[in-house]
């Protein structure tokens, strides 16, 4: 099975045999492909009911639920990863969810689109519109997002939180990267992807 590139970096990230939480799961495609190449245990918190059952029909253990709730149904440390996909804009609390991410996970993985990115600036700077661009396709007022960030706002959260960044990713729309993208990511990343730890040594 061919994996979408973004959500192979994030496979490439996670480690054999590891406990699994996927919140926003969709229809289950990382599940199943961890599940079936790296032998995770996993468990997926979706809210779409047609998501859900596409993701039981794949196999995986999913549960509908509305992560803007929270995740106080698990206990600390019950998982070895915490995946939120493209969801992490559309949360009405996300720093609170960081929280719980990394009190139920030993780490954190989180990928959300960069409204830094060039081309959202352009459109704010010169047309004075809010951004309409392949990595954030609706009129603001048909979109799902209510808490769009940068790269450098993230960041900045996730020193305020004393959250570790462990690795760092950005790439396009199309899921691709280069060079340039890592060296100046809040110019040139339109979606950025994040591993992180509660404390400890950062890295990139």
């Amino acid at each position: 099975m061919s994996l979408r590139p973004d959500l192979a970096i994030i496979s490439r990230w996670i480690e054999p045999g590891s406990r699994v939480l996927d919140l926003g799961c969709g229809d289950g495609t990382l599940l199943d492909y961890l599940q079936r190449t790296r032998a995770v245990h996993g468990y997926g918190l979706e809210i779409d009911g047609d998501n859900v059952n596409a993701a039981i029909r794949r196999g995986v253990n999913v549960l509908q639920v509305d992560i803007d709730q929270g995740l106080g149904q698990f206990r600390t440390a019950s998982f070895d990863y915490v995946v939120m996909t493209q969801a992490l804009q559309a949360v009405n609390h996300p720093a609170r969810l960081l929280e719980d991410m990394l009190r139920v996970g030993r780490e954190g993985i989180v990928t959300f689109p960069n409204f830094g990115y060039w081309k959202a600036r352009v459109a704010l700077g010169l047309r004075g519109r809010m951004p309409v661009i392949d990595s954030l396709p609706a009129q603001w007022y048909e979109t799902e997002n209510v808490h769009l960030c940068t790269v450098q706002d993230f960041e900045a959260l996730c020193r305020n939180l004393s959250i570790a960044i462990r690795h760092r990713r950005v790439v396009d729309w199309q899921h691709r990267s280069n060079w340039a993208m890592q060296r100046a990511p809040n110019l040139l990343g339109e979606i950025a992807l994040y591993s992180l730890s509660g404390a400890g040594r950062a890295g990139r």
